[in-house]
């Protein structure tokens, strides 16, 4: 079995934002030879999520908004008195996504349905973020 990884970096420019990442995942597993296996992308941040979905602008700011009701910034969250960034509402976000994602790799390309993209979920920009992907197979 091959195993190889690269480290993705993504500038993001906002406090949030959502960063369409799937053409570097498909250049990643290009580059990795593997034809058949597994994928894994990994965000080595506590305030960067991961998901897929539907890269349809309304959609987009349907989700942002979402996530805002869900975890509002500046509702006095505990964490909030310890940091200065007062940014608990960016974890909590990151955590109803994920950190990781899987998708299984067929024909030397990440397999996605017709509609799904990778997005790299920034809640705490604006920063220098590194994800991790990896990709498993022969």
């Amino acid at each position: 079995m091959k195993v190889y990884s690269e480290t993705l970096s993504i500038s993001t420019k906002n406090r949030v934002e959502l960063v369409d990442i799937t053409e570097k995942v498909r250049r990643a597993v290009a580059s990795s030879g593997v034809s058949n296996g597994i994928v894994n992308v990994y965000s080595l941040h506590t305030t960067l999520g991961l998901y897929l979905n539907e890269n349809e602008p309304n959609l987009r700011m349907d989700v942002l908004e979402f996530l805002d009701r869900l975890a509002p910034q500046g509702r006095g969250y505990h964490h909030d008195t310890v940091d200065a960034n007062a940014n608990t509402f960016s974890h909590l976000r990151a955590i109803l996504l994920s950190n990781s994602l899987s998708l299984p790799v067929a024909g030397g390309a990440p397999v996605l349905g017709t509609w799904q993209s990778v997005f790299a979920a920034e809640f705490d920009g604006p920063r220098s973020r590194r994800v991790i992907i990896q990709v498993m197979g022969e």
